[in-house]
């Protein structure tokens, strides 16, 4: 078991980078969009702000009300675990922290909406034709960045020159 390492709060303050950028690109789509009405940027992007009561991809999001405390509980466990796990990471394992560090802000920025709204706030609406990709914001972003980055190590990892 590695001893907590002060290095390591560089991964901390990526979180919180993440947690940053997730809550002002939030705060900019409730000031100047209205909900469910898209404004279109691009051929198949909108900014469209919808209110997501539910988990990923508006999972359980019609739900009676028992999933806000759920998901709550579930992002605060998962964010403690992380961030032991963050603090106790070998230096040499930078990206496995770049990628925990983006699943850590993630899952905050959203565990935030959740606390302080009710719901977490998305925004960015991807679409071809008539089918949507559900509206997700910078949090889901960089989860599915961290999980990615999780995956392709996982995928490329010597397993050979285990210790």
């Amino acid at each position: 078991m590695h001893d907590l390492k002060r290095g390591n709060l560089i991964w901390i303050w990526l979180s919180a980078f993440v947690i940053f950028l997730d809550q002002l690109t939030k705060h900019v789509a409730l000031k100047h969009l209205g909900v469910s009405h898209p404004y279109h940027l691009i051929p198949s992007f909108n900014f469209t702000l919808e209110f997501n009561s539910g988990a990923a991809f508006s999972f359980l999001s019609f739900a009676s009300g028992w999933q806000r405390p759920l998901f709550t509980l579930i992002a605060i466990v998962v964010s403690l675990i992380l961030l032991i796990y963050l603090f106790r990471m070998p230096k040499e394992k930078q990206w496995q922290a770049v990628a925990l560090a983006f699943i850590l802000g993630g899952a905050l920025g959203n565990l935030w909406d959740r606390i302080s709204l009710g719901y977490v706030v998305d925004f960015l609406d991807f679409y071809i034709k008539n089918w949507h990709w559900p509206v997700f914001n910078v949090a889901d972003m960089a989860i599915c960045i961290g999980v990615t980055m999780l995956v392709i190590e996982f995928f490329t990892h010597d397993k050979t020159n285990v210790n």
